[in-house]
């Protein structure tokens, strides 16, 4: 036996490549592989020499190399060995053939369909997609990722997917035979492929897969399996396709029955306010779906809100973020302060009634989002009915409360721990574009000098807040009748001067002061 075929020799190097520090470079790969060709790398993946750490080391070295441009550029003519190497018995071993593929579909031209046509060359689709189901999560993983970088090329979704009547969809027969679990993962894989493009979300959502998300959700009796089934749904939400995919779907009406089941637990429930609320807080939600569903939402998470009666609580804090979300745009603050009596009243209790620090902070958060402080100029402003739903809240809270009127209770806030101001300063932001809000905020001495002080925050993100809030004060002063008011010309003059001074410390010129003293005699 030569030394360079010595198995003792292979593992010695292969370690000392891969633990060798910082990048590869393609030059020492390539000295590398010159001395260690592939072929004999594999070759010592495939013996049962009993040589400690060998694979291990080899397997480790070869996805170092890979990663590598000159390494990538080598994989075409390592397709038939990944093809055994799905298959080995070694999980190290079927990892790094997964890598292997999911390199070579990454680095191949998707146009030409070159990685595609490999993979469908050395029969590897079925051995990919076995290995989804693999005890190894290492493998599994691998296996995900190969099979996104698949449906990322037209050749590659018909190979997934494939439309001709009579052709095998081992996804979709896999998912068939499998475990929950197994099932969740390639539910997880459906709901990364929709984010990719359009193209890829119909061809996921034609092939039929997605059925079984319906026929898990309605047979399940594991809390957990629930749970990661609505934890798929939520990314879903989070894409235009998904989000469209799911209100065809009549989702929310299935949400909604979740959220107001006292039974359900209150993580499931939890879940379901947050998927609501990310499908909510998009504006093309509203023209797609029946606004009767939006309301039976809204609902349910009032009567959850009724119920929990801002008890410091995980479940309590989501709902009112949840409530925030819808509010962010225009036609979801007016169904939470048009409906009756208003959600939106859960919002303004948690902000001014001081039921806890976490759930004061998050109401204030809803509130200022329903108030608009994220949204555009044009949306800002609500309907009259929900403007003056708004305005009676607030005013009424505050006559419930000691502070007696708005002002004093946005001064109260303000005199609170620096993470509830961040959420005042929204607040203000957002409410100040009102009229009757500008008011109480100018009229209020301590808050003008508060926000208008440089040295009032100490944090890089206070000191942002701090500014933005200045900035919002002085645009709608500007934009009032108040701006010729002789009453608000200082207030106007202090504003003007904090938003020249930027946000964060002024520098203060500081000039030396000669130190005089008597000398001291003995």
């Amino acid at each position: 036996m030569e030394p360079m075929d010595d198995p003792a020799s292979i593992a010695a190097a292969a370690s000392n490549f891969a633990s060798y520090p910082g990048p590869v470079t393609d030059a020492a790969a390539k000295e590398f592989l010159d001395s260690y060709p592939l072929p004999l790398l594999f070759s010592a993946l495939e013996s049962e020499y009993e040589v400690p750490g060998l694979e291990a080391s080899v397997v480790s070295c070869l996805e170092r190399i890979f990663k590598t441009s000159y390494g990538a550029s080598l994989l075409p003519q390592c397709m038939p060995y990944a093809k055994a190497g799905l298959i080995a018995n070694s999980s190290l071993t079927r990892r790094l053939a997964c890598k292997a593929v999911e390199h070579f579909l990454e680095n191949s031209d998707k146009d030409e369909g070159i990685g595609v046509h490999a993979i469908a060359e050395n029969g590897l689709l079925t051995s990919i997609i076995t290995c989804l189901a693999d005890g190894d999560d290492n493998v599994a993983k691998a296996a995900t990722e190969a099979v996104k970088n698949l449906a990322k090329s037209t050749r590659g979704l018909e190979l997934l997917f494939p439309s001709k009547e009579g052709e095998i969809m081992h996804l979709k027969q896999l998912a068939m035979n499998c475990s929950s679990l197994v099932r969740i993962r390639i539910l997880s894989i459906a709901a990364a492929l929709f984010s990719i493009s359009s193209e890829t979300a119909a061809a996921v959502y034609q092939s039929g897969l997605l059925n079984m998300f319906e026929q898990e959700l309605n047979s399940t009796s594991d809390m957990l399996a629930t749970l990661n089934l609505l934890e798929l749904l939520y990314e879903f939400a989070a894409t235009p396709n998904g989000a469209k995919y799911l209100l065809t779907k009549n989702t929310l009406h299935r949400l909604a029955a979740t959220i107001s089941n006292s039974s359900v637990d209150s993580m499931l429930r939890s879940r379901a306010m947050m998927i609501c609320a990310r499908l909510l807080s998009l504006d093309s939600v509203y023209s797609a779906v029946d606004e009767l569903d939006v309301k039976n939402v809204i609902q349910a998470i009032d009567m959850n809100l009724e119920l929990l009666k801002f008890t410091e609580s995980n479940e309590c804090e989501i709902a009112l973020n949840s409530l925030g979300q819808i509010g962010l745009v225009m036609q979801g603050a007016e169904l939470l302060l048009c409906s009756a009596p208003p959600t939106a009243r859960h919002v303004i209790d948690a902000a001014f009634s001081r039921q806890g620090r976490n759930i004061q902070m998050a109401g204030t958060h809803a509130l200022a989002d329903i108030s608009g402080v994220e949204r555009s100029q044009s949306t800002l402003l609500l309907n009259d009915q929900a403007e003056s739903c708004l305005r009676n809240l607030i005013y009424t809270a505050a006559e419930n409360s000691s502070m007696r009127s708005p002002s004093n209770l946005f001064w109260s806030l303000l005199q609170q721990e620096p993470e509830v101001r961040l959420a005042v300063y929204r607040l203000i932001a957002g409410l100040v574009t009102r009229p009757w809000c500008l008011w109480e905020v100018c009229s209020k001495q301590e808050i003008i000098n508060f926000v208008t002080n440089p040295f009032s925050e100490t944090t890089k993100e206070g000191m942002e807040f701090r500014h933005s809030c200045c900035v919002a004060i002085n645009n709608s002063l500007m934009a009032s009748d108040y701006k010729n008011d002789a009453a608000f010309s200082q207030v106007a003059e202090k504003l003007q001067v904090a938003i020249k001074s930027g946000p964060y410390l002024a520098k203060v010129r500081t000039e030396s002061t000669p130190l005089v003293i008597t000398q001291e005699r003995f």
